[in-house]
């Protein structure tokens, strides 16, 4: 827990409510464990679409090797912020001005989605590409059926169907093609995923990349296998095992000589980094439930109405009562809390565990750094935006 976000969010001005606080210390430190528990044939990407703020992405710079963009406008927006840092580039959506532009970046990696992006690819290179043929591998042991986020091993618009890759492979050995540099295989598949589970998904991976490379005779120099690290909203002390993972990704790459393998977490680096801080407008009793009004809301926090999770909350208290009424409070034990929005969906929290809670109190929400903000409907009912606060420690 960062008593250095908390202590800034007690001291905010009440009109600086609803802000955002990230704790950049917090996260160089975690990013340069993670970094530390990957064995050297593993790079590390940070997938920006889990946080792309400037501030944040410089953070990691020293930690990562390089950043995964989704979008033309990502694209621009990293090359901005961490100038020179390799970009792989992913989607499955490009439009012809996306590629025409990263193909001009001149991005390190480039993630082909289907048979016509690599067509529409080979017509828009001008220069050497090197890519990743991105493939919707089969999971037939079952480790995939709980996960609630899961890009692969089932029907999905994303990667190539296994079927198609030999098309790509033929494609890639005509003249017509020779601008693009086969580099090897991606296959991010899931979300969610502990160390055990991912490892197992990199490993099938591995081993079935390394045979479609012995079948069509091709050096295979580096297997992608995404992110997708499990984050617990309803635990903020439990992390993924990077040391764990870092032990097994170690002894695949033992069993593959010369082989680069690489991830791109992206929740399981920054959620840990950022605090969402408001104020409590309200408290009141409806039907025998306790419920919070808060400043703001999920059009600034999306994350628990997507994940369906409770966001994990601390309260800190606020002396001062201004008013000559009493103030509306509840002693527990539960209490949810909602927001300003006009929708019964507009709920931070659920019936969670609180001892007081009262008006004019502050909440502080965390592991609130990813897929936060970003992914919010910001304009819905037009409320007031949060402010933003990145934090850094002094360093001895």
């Amino acid at each position: 827990m960062s008593e250095l976000a908390l202590h800034h969010i007690d001291t905010l001005a009440p009109e600086e409510l609803p802000a955002y606080v990230y704790d950049l210390s917090e996260l160089r430190a975690h990013a340069a464990a993670v970094r530390a528990a990957l064995p050297p044939r593993v790079e590390l990407y940070y997938a920006a679409k889990a946080n792309p703020e400037a501030p944040v992405l410089a953070a990691l710079r020293e930690a990562v090797d390089g950043y995964e963009v989704s979008s033309g406008g990502e694209l621009a927006h990293v090359r901005a912020a961490v100038p020179g840092a390799p970009l792989a580039f992913g989607g499955p959506g490009k439009t012809s001005a996306e590629i025409a532009a990263a193909v001009e970046a001149g991005v390190h990696r480039w993630h082909v989605e289907s048979v016509h992006e690599l067509r529409r690819l080979a017509a828009a290179a001008t220069r050497p590409v090197d890519v990743l043929l991105r493939v919707n591998l089969p999971v037939g042991d079952g480790t995939l059926d709980s996960v609630a986020l899961a890009m692969g091993g089932r029907p999905t618009p994303f990667g190539l169907d296994p079927d198609q890759v030999p098309e790509c492979l033929r494609l890639l050995g005509t003249p017509e093609f020779a601008r693009l540099r086969l580099r090897g295989i991606h296959a991010h598949l899931a979300s969610g995923l502990a160390a055990a589970e991912h490892l197992a998904v990199a490993a099938g991976i591995v081993e079935w990349s390394a045979a479609l490379a012995e079948r069509h005779g091709f050096a295979l120099e580096e297997v992608n296998v995404g992110g997708g690290m499990a984050v617990d909203y309803e635990d903020p002390s439990a992390r993924f095992d990077w040391t764990a993972f870092g032990e097994g990704l170690a002894e695949l790459l033992d069993a593959h000589p010369g082989l680069t393998l690489r991830i791109e977490p992206g929740r399981a680096l920054t959620a840990y980094c950022g605090w969402y801080a408001t104020e409590v407008l309200d408290v009141k009793r409806s039907h025998g439930e306790d419920f919070a009004v808060v400043r703001g809301g999920t059009h600034h926090l999306r994350t628990p109405a997507t994940r369906g999770h409770s966001q994990p909350f601390t309260v800190r208290p606020v002396a001062p009562w201004p008013h000559p009424w009493p103030r509306p409070a509840t002693t527990g034990p539960t209490v949810t809390v909602s927001g300003q929005l006009c929708t019964p969906k507009d709920v931070l929290a659920h019936r969670s565990p609180v001892t007081t809670l009262r008006a004019a109190d502050r909440l502080a929400f965390t592991m609130a750094g990813a897929y936060a903000w970003n992914i919010s409907h910001h304009d819905f009912l037009m409320h007031p935006r949060p402010t933003f606060h990145h934090l850094d420690a002094p360093t001895s």
